[in-house]
């Protein structure tokens, strides 16, 4: 079984709690990544844009495989922002993104959180209002944003026999996500490095039709 994730507007504090988009409330330990970027011989950091953060007591009573750790944070980055509209941003494009267009950290507990907000330069919020997350059982093969279970797509589990899809974006026409003709993105994990929690192998698969 797998857990569909549905976000829901609110005006509360979701510091702390599971969120869709907005700012990730981080440990000191775990810095905002970032993705390199070379231009005219200049390197510079540019951080990934923050998709959500999973607070995995939340969905420990839906995980009945206890595939996913029952306490701490997970989060999840990714370079979408051509995908929301900001066509000024380059594309990772189809088939496996490189390793440095996204990120899926952990934090083992959810104590002395502070929120990372990025602002542009005149010092305003650029990231979209944060929503709190409704989750609730799907099956395995389901469309939509889910965690766990496998790709909707077949091509993709083609691609990646018995790993498990950790985190599936669909498209979404409330926050102008579109991932090219009707495409899906999926954060993948072998079900071995899953078990033991190697969440930096994992790998992400863009599929459109």
């Amino acid at each position: 079984m797998a857990i569909r994730l549905q976000g829901i507007p609110t005006d509360d504090n979701l510091k702390g709690r599971s969120k869709l988009w907005g700012s990730p409330d981080l440990p000191d330990t775990l810095p905002y990544p970032e993705m390199e970027i070379v231009e005219e011989g200049e390197r510079y950091g540019n951080p990934l844009t923050f998709i959500c953060q999973i607070r995995c007591e939340e969905i420990a009573a839906l995980d009945t495989r206890h595939l996913l750790p029952h306490q701490g944070m997970l989060y999840f980055f990714g370079e979408v922002d051509y995908f929301l509209g900001h066509r000024d941003y380059a594309s990772p494009g189809m088939g496996e993104w490189s390793a440095d267009t996204f990120r899926v950290l952990y934090a083992p507990n959810c104590s002395n959180l502070h929120t990372h907000t990025l602002v542009d330069e005149n010092g305003s919020d650029i990231a979209m209002k944060a929503e709190a997350i409704r989750f609730s059982p799907c099956d395995d093969n389901s469309d939509g944003f889910k965690l766990l279970g496998r790709p909707f797509f077949e091509e993709v589990e083609a691609c990646y026999p018995g790993w498990v899809s950790l985190l599936q974006l669909d498209c979404d026409d409330n926050h102008n996500l579109q991932f090219y003709d009707s495409g899906m993105l999926c954060f993948l994990l072998p079900a071995a490095d899953l078990k033991t929690q190697r969440f930096e192998v994992t790998r992400c698969f863009l599929h459109s039709l």
